[in-house]
């Protein structure tokens, strides 16, 4: 079956967008400007040589530049789409850049710390959109991106206080071109939604590789002999950018710490259950927890098709 193909805007959002970063959301990005047309013109940078070769390969982009400088300058929406801990010294190089009336966002998923830190380097006239797109996979590089990764999905954009109502509007009907729906919160908010959503599963499922791996009863080739269902499916987490998760954790301490705790505190209580046998409350938590998935999955955020519709490789 075909892939689902994003609609072609009617007209360009943006005249010049520029991609900083072609990992999979750069690169994914990339392929729904290019397939939807949000863009007259689109130019991109990567730090890594290896990376603009490549994309220059595939054909991502109208043009792949030398410097940031040359990337940035004319560009009406600049993205940057690097790991969180990279923002704000990319934000101070490329500020005497910016034209005015620009828009500056980035798709981190980590905002607070990102908005205390690339909100000072941000020029006058020059408008500072964050945002984050809820989806991805645990594959890297430009090769793993698909035009149709937000299709349906979530984009949170978390303005700081005081940005133009325009430039929200503009890079909200951005993300709406790239196929997702646009939710607006304030840094902190979305901070604290994040945490329990997304960075305490992904440390979970590090933790919980590592125990297995580090277990001196069971071998690493039973461990991944016989991985059931439940196993592989934190390996497929825990198998994401390690770059990119290390400072997701470093810059989101407060909310993880504070939604680690309270994850603590539910799990000994899952433990008293299992200890005493208390067979209603564990059937009760069981039966709730399983109503949640199926909302996920009627709210269309995933899917019942085997393999969770997953493909090894995305189109």
């Amino acid at each position: 079956m075909a892939d689902p193909m994003l609609a072609h805007c009617e007209s360009p959002v943006f005249n010049r967008v520029c991609i900083i970063g072609l990992g999979l959301i750069g690169s994914s990005l990339a392929r729904a400007i290019r397939q939807a047309h949000i863009a007259r013109e689109l130019v991109c940078y990567d730090a890594n040589g290896a990376v603009q070769s490549r994309v220059e390969e595939l054909g991502l982009t109208t043009h792949v530049c030398a410097t940031l400088a040359d990337a940035v300058t004319n560009a009406d929406f600049i993205i940057l789409c690097v790991p969180v801990g990279a923002n704000a010294a990319l934000a101070e190089e490329i500020a005497s850049h910016l034209k005015p009336d620009a828009i500056l966002s980035d798709v981190g998923s980590v905002k607070s710390s990102v908005v205390a830190a690339v909100s000072p380097h941000v020029p006058n006239g020059v408008h500072f959109v964050p945002a984050h797109p809820v989806a991805g996979t645990e594959q890297s590089g430009p090769d793993a991106g698909f035009a149709t990764l937000f299709l349906g999905r979530w984009c949170i954009l978390t303005p700081p206080t005081g940005t133009e109502k325009r430039a929200i509007d503009t890079t909200s009907a951005f993300w709406r071109a790239c196929g997702s729906n646009v939710e607006i919160m304030t840094p902190a908010h979305h901070d604290q939604v994040l945490a329990i959503t997304s960075h305490i599963p992904h440390l979970i499922a590090y933790n919980i590789v590592g125990t297995a791996a580090h277990l001196e009863e069971v071998t690493q080739s039973e461990v991944i002999k016989f991985s059931a269902g439940g196993f592989r499916d934190f390996t497929r987490i825990a198998a994401s950018d390690p770059t990119m998760w290390r400072d997701v954790f470093l810059n989101n301490k407060e909310a993880v710490l504070e939604m680690l705790g309270r994850f603590t505190e539910d799990l000994t209580a899952l433990q008293r259950m299992i200890r005493y046998g208390d067979g209603e409350g564990l059937h009760e938590l069981f039966s709730h927890t399983r109503a949640i998935r199926r909302s996920i999955i009627a709210l269309g955020q995933e899917t019942t098709a085997p393999d969770f519709g997953r493909r090894d490789k995305p189109a």
